[in-house]
């Protein structure tokens, strides 16, 4: 486990390197940090260089002042700078969420550096600026109130999410260990990330999907209605994707159907 310092912008990044194989690099959502793909990591086979990540502004990677630093343009250049430093092999990448909304960008601008793409219930970002601006409103809004609330009355109210209302199913430790792991960040740093790399804050990445050319799959849950229609969109937009649905899962599949998601993940990487 190491922190790497990007050339290309002097941040520090938390990154976590643990097997050898064909390197993948996992990208994790908002709030949370490379330790939530720990048991995706534990469960598939040898043969994979894992490179879990702490995106700019989670866990133990840097959190700057300024909002500016976590555009999706300067963390994924920093991605890339420090994918350069750990292997020159191009990787399979792995993205959830606000990771994934990361990963498709990535595999849009840098295509040479992977190999494969999966995005676990992410999109390419809202299709126009009046929805762009009205999402950047709302995420200004709640980062304004991280800042002056603090971390543990923001977990309290992204817990009480209907998104994760799937999550009911799973035991009391998942659910406490996830509610420490998402209390360990930096206040500023996940209001920046809303400010920087929010759905509002990205380019709309529609108009590029037909270009994409890496194999691609698309993960979704059975519960998560709004992301099964998002995807069901791209995978008429991208030329070689497929899509899996989960049955009796919502957002966040690695955690609540771990096997399923392994074995689908496996099948797809062909290991």
């Amino acid at each position: 486990m190491t922190r790497y310092r990007a050339a290309t912008s002097g941040r520090h990044y938390h990154l976590r390197v643990r097997g050898q194989g064909a390197p993948l690099l996992m990208l994790h959502g908002f709030s949370g940090d490379s330790s939530s793909w720990d048991e995706v990591a534990r469960r598939l086979p040898g043969g994979f260089q894992f490179l879990a990540l702490d995106i700019l502004g989670h866990g133990q990677s840097d959190s700057p002042p300024d909002a500016a630093s976590y555009r999706m343009e300067a963390v994924a250049a920093d991605i890339i700078d420090l994918l350069d430093k750990s292997t020159s092999v191009p990787a399979h990448l792995l993205g959830y969420s606000m990771g994934g909304r990361l990963a498709l960008f990535l595999a849009l601008r840098y295509r040479s550096r992977f190999q494969s793409l999966t995005l676990e219930s992410a999109s390419p970002g809202l299709p126009d600026e009046e929805s762009r601006a009205e999402r950047r409103r709302q995420d200004e809004k709640l980062a304004s109130a991280i800042e002056n609330n603090g971390i543990e009355r923001f977990v309290n109210y992204w817990e009480r999410l209907p998104l994760w209302g799937s999550q009911s199913r799973l035991s009391n430790e998942i659910l406490a260990a996830q509610r420490r792991q998402r209390l360990r960040n930096s206040p500023m740093g996940l209001a920046n990330s809303l400010r920087g790399l929010g759905a509002g804050a990205q380019p709309s990445l529609w108009p590029e999907l037909p270009g994409l050319n890496l194999p691609t799959l698309l993960c979704v849950g059975e519960l998560d209605p709004k992301f099964r229609r998002i995807n069901g969109e791209m995978l008429g937009l991208i030329p070689a994707a497929e899509m899996a649905v989960f049955e009796s899962a919502g957002h966040n599949i690695h955690l609540e159907d771990p096997t399923a998601f392994c074995d689908r993940l496996r099948s797809f990487l062909s290991v």
